[in-house]
This record gives structure tokens, C-alpha cells and sequence, in this order.
């Protein structure tokens, strides 16, 4: 980061090995080595990028899909656990911090959907867990329990995340806000319309800069030795996400993105000074706030704070 008062972010739109957690985690080595040459402060992946998402979930009949399902699980993340070493290790070489969208296999066998920081000393920083999965995805991950909300410092700037449509839970955003966010990372599965006014929106909010990140995947990505994956995914060509990747600024305007259609990477040198200058007008908790009619109570690992 420069004197300036400026952060170099990343963001990755990039197609995941389905299913093959070292094979994905190959490319996520590939792009943290690529950001630490563009001299990036932070690189960022999309909603459970390893071991990618669980798309057959929205396609086949519940509890018809053991074998997909323990392919998943097989593939999923363990933290702390040996599978993120290369990560840790390549984000040590390159001198960048990681916000890695995983599914997270916890000690039970439960899967999780989180993002884990690694920060560019090659050690975990910080993990997210998503509050609560959405619709079918229920299916494959349990509510986020334990590590949840989370922010990390990384030199002075306040970076939290809000996995896809966690973004549409107020509070959670209004939690972020009172913890003091200044970067919102929001990787997602949504490749609708309306996903990047909500970026844009919650930029505007909050006064904060906001990242969302998306994969790129088409039929062909998905393994067909699993059971069926040729009748659920008939067009190889097919989009199961085109991508939505935007980097969007504390007043709502889109600095970089949105990416559609094909893999790369978005890279933004986000001017911090732009969140003072925005709250000015508009400080959700501070003068734009009514602590004495309305107050949120963070209940954090079970503490109120």
C-alpha cells in the first residue's frame, strides 16, 4: 500500500477443476503468483472455488445424488489443514493476502461455505463461514457456525466478506458496517441481472468499497464420470455461471466490470480516502445513525459485542 492511502485489489473470475481440490488449488497458486507481480495487496476468489460449486444440487432430485455429494465432501477443505499449504505458501512468495471462496469439510464431516484469509506471511488469517445456505444448497452446507462475520486487518484496511446472497441480509451488512469494514468482498454464484445494482447498492450504503467475484463455468467443466452428468449438463457449452465479476466504489460507481462470457481478472487501486469523503454526506454509524431507536446486537461465538 502507498502513502497515498490507496489498496490494490484482484479479483479472479476463473474456472475451477470441478471436484479436484489439488487440481484447483494449482490455478488459485497460479493467480496469487500473478497478483503479487501486479503488486496487488489483496487477491480474491469466487464462492467456493475449491473444490467448486455445487451446481447439480439445483438439477437433481434430493438425496439422489450420493455420489456427487461424496466426490464433494472427498474434495472438500479441511482448516487447519495440509491442503492449503501451496496457497499459503505461494501467497508468502508473492507478499499478497488471499480471500479464498472453499467449501470447508469440518471435523464431523459437515461442509461449510467459507472464505478463508490468508495473509502474505503464508499464515491463516481469518475465516467466514456463510451464515445460511440458500435454497438446494441446504442440501450440501450447514449453517455457518463458529467463525462467522469475520474482518482482518491487512495494513490498516478493514476487509470482511458476505458469501452471494448473504448480501441480502441487512443485518449482516449492517453488522460489517459497525465492525468497521472498508473493503466488502462478496463472492457469488448470482449471475442474474440484478447482482451488480446490488454490489453497486451496497457500495453506496455502507460507503465501502465492495468486490464481488464469480466464476466462469460451462457444462464441459463437469466431470462426466459422475452419474447422470451428461443429461443434467447436455450442451458442453453451456453457462452454468457467465461470470459477474465488478469492483464497485463507495458511491456506487463501477470501477472495474463487470466481467461476462470468459475467465480473467479484474485489478482496481482503490483511493481509501473516497470512504471518508462519502461518509460525509452519509455514515450509516455515525451521523446518518439513531443509536437511541435503533441499535444491533452482535452476538459473535456467542458473545454479545
Amino acid at each position: 500500500m502507498s502513502a497515498r492511502g490507496e489498496f490494490k485489489v484482484t479479483a479472479v473470475q476463473a474456472t475451477p477443476v470441478c471436484f479436484d481440490r489439488e487440481a484447483t488449488l494449482d490455478v488459485v497458486v497460479d493467480r496469487v503468483h500473478a497478483a503479487g507481480m501486479e503488486g496487488s495487496d489483496l487477491v480474491v476468489f469466487p464462492e467456493s472455488f475449491v473444490p467448486g460449486y455445487p451446481d447439480w444440487v439445483w438439477r437433481t432430485k434430493p438425496w439422489s445424488d450420493h455420489e456427487w455429494y461424496a466426490r464433494f465432501q472427498d474434495q472438500a477443505v479441511e482448516v487447519p489443514g495440509p491442503a492449503l499449504d501451496k496457497v499459503c505458501i505461494a501467497a508468502e512468495a508473492a507478499g499478497v493476502w488471499v480471500a479464498l471462496g472453499i467449501t470447508e469439510r469440518g471435523p464431523s464431516g459437515t461442509l461449510y461455505n467459507a472464505v478463508v484469509y490468508i495473509d502474505n506471511t503464508g499464515q491463516i488469517a481469518g475465516l467466514h463461514r456463510k451464515l445460511i445456505a440458500t435454497g438446494a444448497e441446504r442440501l450440501i452446507w450447514g449453517n455457518g457456525q463458529g467463525p462467522t462475520l469475520t474482518v482482518v486487518d491487512i495494513g490498516g484496511v478493514k476487509v470482511g466478506s458476505l458469501i452471494c446472497w448473504e448480501n441480502y441480509m441487512p443485518l449482516a451488512r449492517a453488522a460489517l458496517f459497525e465492525k468497521g469494514i472498508d473493503v466488502l468482498l462478496a463472492p457469488t454464484w448470482d449471475n442474474s441481472d440484478e447482482w451488480v445494482p446490488t454490489l453497486r447498492h451496497i457500495a453506496k450504503e455502507g460507503r465501502v468499497f465492495v468486490v464481488g467475484v464469480t466464476a466462469y463455468l460451462r457444462g464441459c467443466d463437469v466431470p462426466g464420470d459422475l452419474p447422470g452428468a451428461h443429461d443434467l449438463y447436455d450442451d458442453p457449452d453451456g453457462y452454468l455461471s457467465r461470470g459477474n465479476t465488478s469492483i464497485v466504489a463507495p458511491g456506487g460507481e463501477v470501477l472495474e466490470g463487470p466481467l461476462v462470457g470468459q475467465e480473467g481478472t479484474l485489478t482496481a487501486v482503490l483511493d481509501l480516502d473516497l470512504i471518508a469523503a462519502g461518509r460525509r454526506t452519509f455514515d450509516p454509524t455515525g451521523h446518518y445513525a439513531r443509536p437511541d431507536l435503533l441499535t444491533l446486537t452482535i452476538h459473535q461465538n456467542g458473545d454479545d459485542s
